[in-house]
């Protein structure tokens, strides 16, 4: 059954992140805040319905997000106009709810690494319970009271807890809740409380805090840079007898072409297949293999912006990649560096590339033909580094 509904909060203006877009647009890993939050809730069960409270000066970009996600071809998604205040802006995405949500989640992009099994849960405490439900976390440090610089008393911490989204209610329910506010509150469980209703706790999740300064936002970036994936990739061709060669990315006009589907530019290939093995994202046989008649002849730089734009899809970014050719000709050392500039502008990131030969030895050393070898380090992936935290 799909019957439920996720609000999503993204009008924030994220001034103590000091960014110069709206926090929601902020790069993690490669991607804006919301991206990721989008991508978790396109995963939750029982999903109906998708409404985002954006801000005014970013409805094309939201609109453009959203587009982008997988949602299942039942579920409905809009973009409303986001309010002075998050309270307002949950108010404006309220009015858009069907009436086949009878569940709402009301969730902050900011926390954009909440899982969708954290969804899920609270999804199914709402349900059991038809109470407004929170996730939260134990508070661990000791807390005191304060005036100014006089600490007046330690605080009893087994009484509180901190409060996470996404939070849910009986659609019905939150509807009156807000329809009755009389006051402006920090999250929708108190705005809820404050009509009458009553809230329960689920477990949190140590990913799901809220990115709201400078500090939070390198946080989240070490969880998707911790994730290192390695991986290799190899390639051999033969000289042909026309045209002339291209290997990494550059022409050598003294020496014929490699033979092959493509150009056969035996770096660029090699390249390409330790960047998707790293992902495990297949090979280049079998993404742009020779039953894709549209790369016959294609260039090793049009494999590798595809590979590289592939891989940022599933939330991969690119750390460094290494080559090692192996061929008596040409001579790699003249222009290395021509070689590891052009690389690396293609693929995102630092390219070396070293040479050696075989010392005469098989049709390597015959000078029959050139092989590569390329080890590439990549970081991040959409839901590893998120998955490995909650496990």
């Amino acid at each position: 059954m799909r019957d439920l509904a996720v609000v999503i909060v993204a009008a924030g203006k994220g001034e103590r992140l000091g960014a110069s877009s709206p926090k929601a647009f902020v790069a993690l890993a490669g991607k804006p805040l919301l991206a990721h939050a989008l991508e978790n809730v396109a995963a939750v069960t029982r999903l109906n319905q998708v409404v985002i409270s954006a801000p005014e000066s970013h409805l094309s970009e939201t609109r453009a997000l959203l587009a982008q996600v997988q949602l299942a071809p039942e579920v409905t998604s809009s973009v409303v106009v986001g309010g002075e205040t998050r309270q307002q802006s949950v108010a404006n995405a309220l009015a858009e709810l069907n009436e086949k949500s009878i569940v709402v989640l009301v969730h902050d992009s900011a926390r954009a690494l909440a899982s969708e099994a954290l969804f899920n849960s609270v999804t199914e405490a709402v349900l059991e319970s038809g109470s407004g439900v929170i996730p939260t976390l134990q508070v661990v440090d000791t807390i005191k009271k304060v005036a100014e610089t006089q600490v007046l008393e330690t605080v009893d911490r087994s009484e509180l807890a901190i409060a996470q989204t996404p939070q849910g209610f009986l659609t019905s329910k939150l509807i009156g809740a807000y329809a009755h506010a009389s006051a402006d509150y920090t999250d929708d469980a108190a705005t809820y409380q404050a009509f009458g209703g009553s809230v329960v706790s689920v477990p949190g999740e140590a990913n799901a805090f809220k990115i709201t300064t400078p500090q939070d936002l390198a946080a989240a970036e070490r969880l998707f840079a911790a994730n290192l994936r390695t991986g290799i990739g190899t390639d051999t061709h033969r000289f042909g007898t026309t045209g002339s060669l291209k290997l990494a990315a550059i022409d050598w006009q003294e020496l014929p072409a490699l033979e092959g589907h493509s150009d056969g530019d035996a770096v660029a290939h090699a390249v390409v297949d330790a960047l998707l093995a790293a992902a495990g994202l297949g090979d280049i046989g079998s993404n742009f293999g020779v039953d894709r008649p549209e790369y016959a002849g294609a260039s090793g730089e049009v494999f590798i912006r595809a590979t590289v734009e592939l891989l940022a899809e599933k939330g991969f970014k690119v750390v460094n990649v290494s080559v090692q050719v192996i061929s008596n000709k040409p001579k790699i050392g003249p222009r290395r560096s021509e070689a590891e500039e052009t690389m690396s502008e293609l693929v995102g990131a630092p390219v070396t590339i070293g040479a050696t030969t075989t010392d005469g030895l098989g049709f390597l050393g015959n000078s029959e033909g050139i092989a590569a070898v390329a080890t590439a380090l990549i970081s991040g992936g959409n839901h590893l580094a998120k998955d490995r935290l909650n496990s």
